[in-house]
């Protein structure tokens, strides 16, 4: 059977170039060795790095609701730590005989803590969680942790304070709160700072150890982040393979009733007069003979038959499902060069060409889709046509718009 216009199968958004004689183009950057591209090769090269980069570092945190959920509590949880460090260092600047007892600088700074965490609640936290904003705001967050720790643990003594204990709880925080790149990415801009801010200044070995244990603990915190990302991934991809395999037809591949209604329920949510969809019911004729004369195994390869044919009669944007038994729904796109009785006859005549062997034809009800149609409605209109079709004698395509 022949493929239906270019106009109704190309993909939108996809252009094919040809040359002259009707061969395929090559694609504009691949270019032969020794053209004037080359030299701009060596920027373009490294642009996918850097695209990599950021992507392992700005991670999307959350595609659903659950996960949004999971994001929200770990700043909750976040705030929790910075509470209780703000009220520990208050308490330490305040009752203990140290460097930071009464220092200004030091209780102001926990001060700031305690009174401006909580503020991160009043941020619009599900939204940023869905783009890049979410990781953005952890990582503004870790430096602005790190900074007031170093700062107030110089004041108090440099390597001695115990204050600096403090990066080690941010360090944890960070494990379980941020893909492995971005662990990597604090935990060396936390051991550079301590050891640019107290080691070197301090000039001891302490203080060296101190950056090797941190670096060391990084890298740990790198492997339980990378372990809880991967567990994540298996996941997502179990539930993914999961629902696809509940909206899909077994015995052919296409989707069943309930992701054809999804579909159906957003098409009539987003219909345009300048772009109908509408709705043809498949219904074979013959289709019971096939099986009481030839087995159920026959039965089955005609399904498989019809549900070729139908997919390859429309668009691949469009939707062909079975919804159950011998009954077959397309959801498509027309426009005035493919109007919809001639979409509709176009089906008719490949389930005929398909089922030709074996006797099977089909009915077609044809019903339009409305904008703000009942989804339950629609299916009723189409399958009265179809109904029309099949009272009728079968193997013909009646409308109802």
């Amino acid at each position: 059977m022949p493929r239906s216009d270019p106009e109704h199968h190309t993909r939108r958004g996809e252009v094919e170039f040809r040359t002259a004689g009707g061969a395929p183009m090559p694609w504009a950057w691949e270019h032969p060795a020794g053209t004037a591209d080359t030299a701009r090769r060596g920027p373009r090269a490294r642009r996918p790095l850097a695209a990599a980069l950021l992507a392992a570092l700005c991670r999307q945190l959350a595609d659903d609701d659950e996960r949004v959920a999971y994001w929200v509590r770990q700043v909750r949880i976040g705030i929790l730590l910075c509470q209780i460090g703000g009220w520990a260092v208050l308490g330490y600047g305040l009752w203990t005989e140290t460097p930071a007892r009464h220092s200004l600088v030091v209780l102001l700074t926990a001060g700031v803590v305690v009174l401006g965490s909580p503020c991160l609640m009043l941020l619009p936290l599900p939204r940023m969680m869905r783009d890049s904003r979410g990781p953005l705001l952890f990582y503004g967050w870790s430096v602005a942790v790190t900074a007031p720790t170093v700062i107030v643990a110089r004041i108090d003594g440099g390597g001695t304070s115990p204050v600096l204990a403090l990066l080690f709880v941010t360090l944890a925080f960070v494990s379980f709160a941020y893909p492995p790149a971005g662990v990597l990415a604090v935990g060396g801009l936390v051991s550079a700072t301590y050891g640019l801010v107290i080691a070197l200044p301090d000039g001891s070995l302490g203080g060296l150890f101190t950056v090797v244990i941190m670096i060391a603990f990084t890298a740990v915190c790198a492997l339980a982040s990378a372990n809880s990302w991967a567990a994540h991934d298996r996941q997502a991809l179990l539930i993914r393979t999961h629902a696809t395999l509940a909206g899909t037809d077994p015995l052919t591949g296409v989707p069943n009733r309930r992701p054809f209604l999804q579909r159906l329920r957003a098409a009539t949510e987003q219909a345009r007069g300048s772009s109908p969809a509408v709705v043809c019911l498949v219904d074979l004729d013959g289709f019971k003979g096939v099986n009481d004369r030839e087995g159920h195994a026959a039965g089955d390869a005609v399904l498989q038959a019809v549900t070729a044919a139908l997919a390859y009669s429309v668009r691949e944007t469009d939707t062909v499902a079975r919804l159950g038994g011998d009954e077959f729904a397309v959801l498509a796109e027309v426009s005035p060069s493919m109007p919809a009785e001639v979409l509709a006859e176009r089906l008719r005549d490949a389930v005929a060409a398909a089922g030709r062997a074996s006797g099977v034809t089909a009915s077609v009800g044809l019903a339009q889709v409305r904008a703000g149609d009942d989804v339950h409605d629609l299916l009723y209109r189409a399958d009265a046509a179809m109904y029309r079709a099949k009272t009728a004698g079968g193997n013909r395509v009646t409308a109802l718009v």
